[in-house]
């Protein structure tokens, strides 16, 4: 049943014309006032244009990206490359053919913010939702997500994943696109761990994220595997040389100051750290930074590597080892899916495969 204005008026308790003022933004209402009316918006999921939703051309021209932060090259390089996709060729003559508007919507890493833009999409009656990057690790956020995704689908918007793993109740998503960050993460300690390093420091992304989780999980996985986590001897027989994984590793935001901050609190808890594995590049730089500032060298003393493989990566001195992954391809691709440009990958789920590149800023530790 479709919901209309005055549904909204009673709701908020106040008349048809203050529900579309509120809507329109066109005359002043007081605050008080306009929270209700909003909140009724909400609480019934009132769509503009509603009566629209009726005709056979449900959908918009408007296709959404959400983002954590533009200024991220890791989502501006996929919002980008998805925004080539959605936004067509176009014939030169500056007029509109069947290419859509793509919008870029910056949540700051903000769960609620998340949530708006996902609502805003709604009550425009967006052709397509891309939504990049790793997911916030809260059920009740994870819920509130999957049922505004549902709906969504339900109006005809095509939902596509990229960089994010699949949800638990995935059919209202057309196609998850998700990086092997656990296995890039065990690959990349693996790396160090065949040089002789041992006591190796990390410095990990917020702990509510996905990407930080499976990132963390592959290098301890490694360190498990060597005999240097949990106990015990690893596959190769070796024995545990009492690594201390909690003390070895430092969580905060995916940005520079937090790989300095967190670097020089690594190297407080343990001097005899050989090598810093960082949550991705720009927090490396960050690293980097920090050790310097201590007075070691890269990598003669200590050993940093990232993740992600962002442009700067390979221009930083000593060229930073990093984890590719390949973001323009998957952006493109999440873009093509998105306008129904592309066939689905079985049961709609793609695990794409990260690559380790070893350059100058790891080596073996000094002995």
């Amino acid at each position: 049943m479709t919901v209309t204005l005055a549904d909204v008026a009673a709701r908020a308790r106040v008349s048809p014309a203050t529900v579309s003022r509120v809507l329109n933004g066109n005359y002043p209402v007081a605050a008080s006032t306009r929270e209700r009316v909003l909140r009724a918006v909400d609480d019934l999921d009132y769509v503009l244009n509603g009566p629209a939703s009726s005709l056979a051309a449900a959908t918009s021209d408007l296709v959404g990206i959400l983002v954590n932060d533009i200024a991220d090259p890791f989502f501006g390089i996929m919002a980008g490359a998805a925004q080539t996709e959605i936004g067509g060729p176009g014939d030169g003559s500056g007029r509109a053919g069947g290419e859509k508007l793509a919008v870029v919507c910056n949540t700051g890493g903000s769960p609620e913010r998340e949530l708006t833009y996902l609502t805003l999409l709604q009550r425009q009656r967006a052709a397509a939702v891309v939504l990049t990057g790793g997911a916030v690790e809260d059920p009740v956020h994870q819920a509130a997500v999957s049922a505004k995704l549902a709906k969504l689908a339900d109006a005809g918007t095509r939902v596509v994943l990229c960089g994010r793993p699949p949800l638990p109740d995935g059919e209202a998503v057309v196609a998850a696109l998700a990086f092997d960050n656990r296995g890039g993460g065990r690959r990349l300690t693996e790396h160090l761990l065949s040089l002789g390093h041992r006591r190796i420091g990390y410095v990990a992304g917020p702990l509510e994220r996905t990407t930080t989780r499976h990132r963390l999980e592959g290098h301890r996985d490694a360190m498990r595997a060597a005999g240097l986590l949990g106990g015990g001897t690893g596959a190769a027989g070796r024995p545990t040389d009492g690594y201390d994984e909690e003390r070895l590793t430092v969580h905060g935001p995916y940005d520079r100051r937090s790989g300095y901050d967190a670097t020089l609190e690594l190297l407080r808890r343990e001097p005899e750290v050989t090598a810093i594995v960082a949550a991705n590049d720009t927090v490396a730089l960050g690293a980097c930074a920090a050790v310097r500032d201590r007075g070691l060298r890269i990598p003669e003393d200590i050993s940093v590597a990232g993740f992600d493989d962002l442009p700067f990566s390979v221009d930083a001195v000593p060229a930073l080892t990093t984890v590719r992954l390949p973001l323009f391809e998957a952006g493109a691709r999440a873009g093509r899916l998105a306008m129904d440009k592309e066939t689905p990958p079985p049961g709609g789920i793609a695990t794409i495969a990260a690559e380790l590149m070893v350059r100058g800023s790891t080596a073996p530790p000094r002995a």
